[in-house]
This record gives structure tokens, sequence and C-alpha cells, in this order.
């Protein structure tokens, strides 16, 4: 079964599902999603109805009249109730289902779900935009008040306690919408490699990423396309053929396209770009080793297979981000309250911080500063030997950094 396909919509698809038992006194196993929807307001619209064995995914989109529509993906489980809700949060470019539902059956939005949470995944209005619909206001704060709006409305259906979880720029959202949530049900922040301010050399750097992003948006450019769409795309549909791109050994020679793509994944720190380097190696784990010719070069990813990588670009929407979001978040890095603030100190819930070794890396700066400002529940660690994007597709990634992220 095709996930990208619309399997039904509706509320008779999510009766077909056996999840509208309107059970007004308790949120039971059969009437999570109905109460959700309600909530939701007029607003949203039923968007597809995916089933597997034990679960239900459901797809919400939910627009205002101000901008374009966001997505809300609900993972339940349908043999017992919620005990708590975890929100997922996806990176720059990505969605819920392509950063936390890819593998299909081995995910961490399945992880979870086991673990007695019902997932809620919120997918930012840029992923069902065209670059044209973006503008210049579609920063950190944009993105913080479409989560509180779910929030506030899964909170007042059901009233569970719940976590933020965010990887990359989604577990910045976490931690700023962590900032401003005195909410009691609150009680953990997962923040899954990403960065917070950092110090002497690198704070210059991304002072400077700000100000070039600041200068897109100054001259019109609203929006910014990684092209991992077409990268995979013709990784995938003709991995041999010559690209574009030459290859560094010999400028002569071009990448291959499924070696410019696995170059691209594992050495991302070394790609021209205002941001990569972030990364101190990529967003994969992996050898990449340069033959006589491209045909020669050889190449192989450490704990995410290639077709994982694959299958969740195949997911994404427009696979935009929006310049104003990536500014906002180099001020981040550059610790420019000014342009950007997250208040560190105002983070009362438990925060689990995991970095990526060839990721983000080791850079706890933003985990000492909610830890300095009077909460003593904040851990900070780094795995090592994992990309950025490990933490999600890794084949052992439930072995060696999911238990890390709850208690």
């Amino acid at each position: 079964m095709d996930r990208r396909t619309v399997l039904a919509a509706g509320a008779a698809a999510v009766a077909a599902a056996g999840l509208d038992a309107g059970h007004p006194a308790h949120a039971g196993p059969g009437d999570v999603l109905p109460r959700i929807r309600r909530a939701l307001g007029p607003a949203a619209r039923d968007a597809g109805v995916e089933q597997g064995a034990g679960w239900v995914r459901v797809r919400f989109t939910v627009a205002d009249s101000g901008a374009g529509p966001f997505a809300v993906d609900v993972v339940a489980d349908t043999r017992r109730a919620p005990t708590g809700v975890a929100y997922l949060l996806p990176g720059s470019g990505l969605n819920v289902v392509a950063n936390f539902f890819t593998p299909r059956e081995r995910n961490l939005a399945h992880h979870f779900r086991r673990r007695g949470d019902l997932v809620v995944g919120v997918t930012p209005r840029e992923d069902l935009a065209a670059a044209r619909d973006i503008t210049g206001d579609w920063g950190l704060a944009a993105h913080r008040r479409d989560l509180r709006r779910v929030v506030d409305a899964v909170d007042a259906a059901l009233g569970l306690p719940y976590r933020l979880v965010g990887h990359s720029s989604g577990a910045g959202l976490a931690l700023d919408a962590a900032a401003h949530d005195t909410s009691p049900r609150l009680r953990q922040v997962v923040a899954i490699d990403t960065t917070g301010p950092y110090e002497g050399e690198l704070a210059v750097r991304a002072a400077q990423a700000r100000d070039a992003f600041q200068a897109q948006i100054d001259a019109g450019a609203y929006a910014t396309d990684p092209g991992y769409k077409v990268l995979f795309a013709r990784a995938t549909a003709g991995p041999g053929g010559p690209s574009d791109v030459p290859r560094p050994v010999d400028p002569a020679t071009r990448f291959t396209h499924a070696g410019l793509a696995h170059f691209a994944l594992i050495r991302t720190g070394t790609l021209p770009g205002t941001a990569n380097w972030i990364y101190h190696q990529g967003h994969s784990a992996g050898t990449y080793t340069f033959g006589a010719t491209p045909a020669e070069d050889r190449f192989t990813l450490a704990h995410s297979p290639f077709a994982v990588w694959a299958e969740a670009v195949s997911a994404l929407g427009s696979g935009l981000v929006p310049t104003a979001l990536l500014r906002d978040l180099a001020a981040v890095w550059a610790g420019d309250e000014t342009t950007y603030r997250i208040a560190w100190n105002r983070i009362r819930a438990e925060v689990t911080w995991v970095n990526m070794e060839l990721g983000r890396g080791d850079h706890p700066r933003g985990a000492e500063l909610v830890r300095a400002g009077g909460n003593p529940k904040v851990s900070f660690r780094v795995v090592p030997d994992y990309g950025h994007g490990d933490p999600v597709f890794s084949t052992t990634a439930d072995r060696d950094v999911w238990p890390l992220l709850t208690p």
C-alpha cells in the first residue's frame, strides 16, 4: 500500500477505521480521533487515513485566512487508550511522514505510540506551499504559533500530559515553544540533534549566516530549496548517469547521480551553502572513497539504508525552507537575542537533548543555559558515529538512540 495515496477521507473514513465510538466521558481508543477532529475546529479538513496492525494514522489539514494550511498527523493505537501525547516536530524542509513515519513499520512515531503516547505530528505550512506563497514572516515565531494552536486544541480535548519532540530545526521549535508554555502537563522536551548558541569562531560564522539569510529576505528571496527531491529522484532513476557536479579530486569529471547523493549525505559539512558548515560531517554516517573514474568511486552508509533515505525524500511536499526560519535559527546559533530570542531560563519541563557526533556534534551551550536558568532536569549527550539523520533512519536507532529519549 502506497502511503502517499489518500486511502480515505472525511468523517466516514474515521468511522470506517473503527474510531468513532463517541465515548464523551473519557478518551478511550475509540473516540480519541473524533475528539481531536472536533477540537481542531471548522478550519480543519480530513485529508486521509492509513491503517496497520494495531494502529491508525489520520491526517488533517488546518487552514486560516492569513496563510496556507499546515498538516496534523495523528498516530493512534487502536487497542488501548493513550496515557500521554507526543508532539513530533520535523526538521527544515521535511514533513512528519518523511521525518518520523519512515520506514512505515519501524519509525519514531511507532516508538512513542508503543510507549503509550498518542502521536501528534505537526507539519509546517511550507510543506504544502509553493515558493510564491511563502513570505518573510514565516519565521520561528510563526511556526511556534501554529504548534501552539494544535497543542491547545488537543490539550483541551484530552487533558493528558505531553512532551514536545523535535529533530533538527524541529528541536529548536520544541525548545522555543517550551519557553512559552506554562502548562503543568508539559512534562518533557526532547531535542534530537540541534544547536543552541555557539561560542567563539562558530558564533561569528553563525552571525554571518544570519546576515546572509537576512540579505536574501531583503532581496525578496523568501524560500530556499535544498534540492534533495531532485537529487534523490535522479539517483534512484539513473544511479550511474553523470550529474552536473564536478568531483573535487578531478574537476574535469562529474559525480554519478548515486555518487553525488551519497556524497551529499556523508559529507554535508563540506558542501557549499550558507549553513552546511553546522554539520561535523554529514546527514548520514558513512564513507566515500574516490576512484580513478566516477564509476569507480566507492561509497556506503553506515547505519541508514539509502533506500530509507529515498523513501523519506519521496514523501516530501514542497521540500522548501522559509528563509525567515533559517535567519531566526542562525540568530539563535549566534546568540543574537535581538533578532530572535529563545528564553532558555523559562523552560521548566525536563529537557532531554541528544546530539549526534557526526551531525550537530558536541555543543551543549543551549542545555547549559536551560540549566543555568534554574532547571535541574536537563541532560545532554552525544551519540558516537551517528550522522544528523541517523537517529530517525538507522536500522539500529531503536537500540542506539531511542532509549535515550525517554526516562
